[in-house]
């Protein structure tokens, strides 16, 4: 009986099988086009979460341009929230504007970026423009890592559910079908908006947004079986002047220019036509993201009717929510095509992980990251290849082919005063992995600063140095050897200037700290016009030294940073003088310098800074001692900020300083602060205990900075206990 009861249940569960196949293959195979529109694609969301809600199973997917990216999301096995909440979660600002992080750039490349305000290549005498805004690599690392549990499928066929999308050909304006390589890739591709992101380059074929040819693929879906098509057309109807007000609106009006008269026949094509009310949204609208979804929704339940008679009773599907499988790599070998200009060291020691090795996703974008950091390539691509159960990685860089830049800042500060940087950077000057960089500051005082780099990834790098800096100033007593009580004076004015050359080595330690050492020649020339009647010159020495350093960086922005730590530690020995003043003994110097910041609350970001040095061995020289007042100028030997005095007031041959900061940023880039710093300061004051006492000197500030294209612009007040005195200091641009 039992048995009897087993076969009746088995034959129920064979017909209800065979019922519901029977049912899958008499339905008719729904496709769904999703048309491109840039931020206007977040439409295609709500309509993909209204289509679930019916109950409606989507057969087949065909995208071009955002609706490639929404599309192949949710043919990737993605549900519409899922892919929601992904979209909520991104920063267009930074996928715009391909942002990458400080932390990827190295010491050479953080300078670089916090120097110039302006970068153009310089080939052939000819200053030429940036082939585009964005390489998209932001958008690449995202878009590969949300697609990890598919990035072995080749065919998208293949995917939960097949899928397609469009391109387009820039060398001959021929659309491009892509269903098959790496779907990352292909979304990329798809949505290269003309000149704000880069080609993308597959088979040969340099690719753009597919919208320029074929902005709703409805043919190239039908072709895959569909026998029933849902369209989402967000393309913009065309403007007429007085909507054509900038660059954006003008080129996505030159994109639609052919779309628009195509998609009239389209739609005629279309079983379910859905027109999300999305005219008052631009394609750079992301900030809007919710709205739009919302306009999505709407624009679907206007046709519920038809969707609901279309899935029948009989026929509702529930999408599963998609598990997304552990980000963790196994990288069994990495794999790069041979460069002209960089070797495989240099690629291996900018990814900061070698083959055989266990990385997250994380790791991966950032080693991207720090690829794209260097610029040295137009366009950075990477597949991840099964190798057994683990993964090769493939990368495929296509070099930069400027070398030469044409690169201008500009800074104004009360110790140097005004001026206007021009700089000329060449790559491969020599060697591989070389580059050669001279600024010259023209202004109210003349500087240069030439240097030559040679990185080699975890091999030792090599450079040379070469820097000019002059100034005029009143100088206090602690810096000169001078008897100013003989001379009748508090201060005496100056002309100091500074000629230093430096050849050097350097290394990654433990893959975070910059390590390394070299030797300096300095050549130290200071003059005064109040000795006029005595000798006017103070020194004229050059000065031969040894010199180690340690160096970490994690600050996620140099000047207003919101999270991160650095640390700086050197020492530097003074072997030999030529000794003008005939004062000269061998001495050394050491200094460190840490300090964190972390956000307290919101907008509000509380920084501290500890730093301290001294000499040791004979007496040192006066003017290598540690200077301190003023701010906003470039710290070059051991002149270092303090608020409160004026530039250059205090020194003394050690010190040690504390300063605390609380930065409101009130609106975007606008920051409101309040800082106080503490040092004390005296000769061999770390041979007591006297340097553990109450600070001698205190300062305080009150402040408004502004982040701009060319640097910086901030205004600080400033005033000390001490000297009842108080300073206000404009500092504009990047320090240099």
């Amino acid at each position: 009986m039992l048995f009897m009861k087993k076969q009746h249940l088995l034959l129920f569960l064979f017909l209800s099988c065979l019922t519901l196949f029977s049912q899958e293959q008499n339905r008719p195979k729904v496709g769904l086009v999703l048309s491109g529109g840039g931020a206007k694609g977040f439409a295609h969301i709500g309509v993909l979460k209204v289509l679930e809600e019916a109950g409606l199973k989507i057969d087949y997917i065909g995208g071009t341009s955002m609706g490639s990216v929404v599309g192949g999301l949710y043919a990737s096995g993605y549900t519409a929230s899922q892919i929601d909440s992904i979209f909520q979660a991104t920063n267009f600002d930074e996928l715009i504007n391909d942002f990458i992080p400080r932390s990827s750039k190295n010491f050479y490349e953080k300078k670089n970026d916090e120097l110039y305000a302006l970068v153009l290549p310089f080939n052939n005498f000819k200053i030429g423009i940036p082939e585009a805004l964005s390489k998209g690599m932001y958008n690449f690392n995202l878009l590969s890592r949300i697609t990890r549990h598919v990035r072995h499928v080749r065919d998208f066929n293949k995917l939960p559910i097949p899928f397609l999308c469009i391109a387009t050909d820039i060398e001959t304006g021929k659309e491009v079908v892509l269903n098959k390589g790496s779907l990352a890739q292909a979304m990329i591709a798809s949505s290269a908006f003309p000149s704000l992101f880069s080609p993308v380059e597959i088979d040969g074929k340099l690719l753009v947004d597919g919208g320029v040819t074929n902005n709703y693929p409805i043919d190239e879906v039908r072709k895959l079986g569909a026998d029933i098509i849902i369209g989402v057309d967000v393309q913009d109807d065309l403007r007429d002047r007085n909507s054509l007000k900038d660059a954006t609106k003008i080129l996505v009006q030159i994109t639609n220019l052919h779309s628009i008269e195509k998609m009239k026949e389209s739609i005629s094509k279309t079983d379910i036509y859905i027109k999300p009310d999305i005219k008052d949204y631009g394609v750079i609208s992301f900030d809007k993201g919710k709205e739009i979804i919302i306009k999505g929704e709407e624009a679907t339940f206007a046709v519920y009717e038809k969707i609901e008679a279309l899935v029948g009773e009989s026929n509702k599907h529930q999408k599963s929510k998609l598990e997304v499988p552990t980000d963790s790599l196994q990288i069994v070998d990495i794999n790069c095509d041979e460069l002209d200009n960089y070797t495989k060291d240099y690629v291996i020691g900018k990814l900061r992980f070698k083959p055989g090795t266990k990385i997250t996703y994380k790791q991966l974008e950032a080693g991207m990251n720090n690829i794209n950091a260097t610029e040295n390539f137009r366009a950075i691509n990477y597949t991840l290849e099964p190798n057994h159960q683990d993964d090769d990685l493939n990368l495929t860089l296509k070099e930069n082919k400027t070398k030469s830049y044409l690169k201008f800042g500009l800074h104004y500060d009360g110790l140097f005063k005004s001026a206007v940087l021009v700089n000329l950077t060449r790559k491969k000057t020599l060697f591989k992995n070389d580059v050669a960089s001279l600024d010259i500051a023209l202004g109210d005082n003349f500087r240069y600063n030439f240097g030559y780099y040679i990185e080699n990834g975890y091999n030792l790098s090599f450079g040379f140095k070469s820097y000019f800096n002059q100034f005029n100033k009143n100088i206090t007593r602690e810096i000169s050897t001078l008897d100013f009580e003989t001379l009748g004076v508090n201060s005496i004015n100056v002309d100091f200037s500074d000629v230093t050359n430096q050849v050097y080595f350097q290394s990654l330690f433990v893959q975070k700290f910059l390590i390394g050492g070299g030797l300096e020649y300095k050549f130290l020339k200071i003059n005064s016009g109040t000795l006029a009647n005595s000798n006017p010159i103070i020194d004229k020495s050059n000065y031969l030294s040894l010199f180690g350093y340690l160096n970490y960086d994690s600050f996620d922005n140099k000047f207003f940073p919101k999270k991160g730590w650095y640390f700086s530690g050197d020492i530097q020995s003074f072997l030999v003088s030529s000794d003008y003043t005939d004062t000269f003994n061998q001495f050394s110097i050491a200094k460190t310098d840490f300090g964190f910041a972390t956000t307290i609350l919101k907008n509000t970001t509380l920084k501290v800074q500890t730093e301290a040095g001294f000499s040791f061995g004979n007496d040192s020289v006066t003017f290598f001692n540690f200077v301190l007042g003023g701010y906003g100028y470039n710290q070059i030997n051991n002149f270092r900020h303090f608020y409160g005095y004026d530039f250059l007031s205090i020194a003394a041959n050690s010190y040690i300083k504390s300063t605390a900061t609380i930065d409101y940023e009130f609106y975007k880039k606008n920051h409101l602060n309040f800082a106080a710093n503490f040092a004390n300061l005296g000769d061999r004051m770390f041979e007591s205990v006297g340097w553990v006492s109450l600070p001698k000197y205190s300062g305080y500030a009150v402040g408004y900075g502004l982040e701009t294209i060319i640097g910086p612009i901030e205004i600080k007040h400033t005033w000390s206990p001490e000297t009842k005195k108080g300073y206000t200091w404009f500092s504009i641009g990047f320090l240099f």
